[in-house]
């Protein structure tokens, strides 16, 4: 398809022999470089599940090398120092750090899962690790489904707690990330609980104290400062409303609303 759609654009510029042989050796080339990297996919998978570390690892090295060539050892200790060190001191800095590591570690960890006891099809091929961010009760990482694969695999008995003890995590939901794509799930890790914990409130410190011993409380309230035996057994009750006399619904005596009424008045 490649070297007809470039023949017909060559030879719309050249001579029609020239432009149907330059168009066969696109496609040629084309299909070689297709080839050679179905060929090479299981190594170029490789690297692809671990680009980030090889970034991350290149960046520590010839950062290291690119210091120790511009600055003495004591300034190269000291640039290491403050850039490790200042991270590991600040402690929302070391949390988020701390949570991009582990968006890290699950990504290879499903993949894991993914490799050694959730079906794949009948290819054998595993779904696409799709970008992995922190949230505030653990990770939330997008998966792509190949064919042959569903989100009820994953839903089966058994599968979501194995995930669980494979991330190393306390729960694991697995939900739809699209309305348009079956195939694009999304996989909720929590390892922790965000509301369980104390949340300091500065609503006591606005509660005066100077409030006076006698200072008035609703009615239906025992008095302040009463011990619970102090408390009466029998509710304190409001009294009875008196009742009140129903209106007729039809009085021929009312007088019509219009009686008196003058638009002027409103102008």
């Amino acid at each position: 398809m490649s070297a007809l759609l470039a023949a017909t654009v060559a030879s719309h510029y050249m001579h029609p022999i020239v432009g149907a042989l330059l168009g066969g050796f696109i496609g040629a080339l084309l299909g070689a470089v297709v080839f050679a990297l179905i060929v090479a996919w299981p190594v170029l998978r490789v690297f692809w599940h671990w680009l980030t570390e090889i970034v991350l690892g290149l960046v520590a090295v010839y950062g290291w090398i690119g210091v120790m060539q511009s600055t003495p050892l004591w300034g190269s200790l000291l640039v290491v120092a403050l850039v490790v060190g200042l991270p590991a001191a600040i402690g929302p800095v070391r949390r988020r750090i701390m949570a991009w590591i582990w968006c890290l570690v699950v990504r290879h960890r499903l993949r894991m899962c993914f490799a050694a006891f959730i079906a794949t099809n009948r290819a054998g091929s595993l779904p696409l690790i799709l970008p992995a961010r922190p949230t505030p009760a653990g990770e939330r990482v997008w998966v792509w489904l190949r064919p042959g694969l569903s989100l009820r695999d994953l839903e089966q008995e058994g599968q979501v707690q194995k995930l669980a003890v494979a991330c190393w995590a306390n729960e694991v939901r697995v939900t739809r990330a699209s309305r348009k794509y079956a195939a694009l799930i999304r996989v909720d890790i929590t390892r922790r609980e965000p509301l369980a914990g104390k949340v300091l409130s500065p609503l006591p410190d606005y509660v005066p104290t100077d409030v006076p011993a006698n200072a008035p409380t609703s009615p239906g309230m025992p008095p302040v400062g009463l011990d619970l035996p102090d408390v009466p057994d029998e509710p304190v009750t409001a009294p009875a409303d008196t009742p009140r006399p129903r209106k007729p619904r039809n009085n021929p005596t009312t007088t019509s609303p219009s009686d008196g009424f003058d638009p002027s008045d409103y102008a």
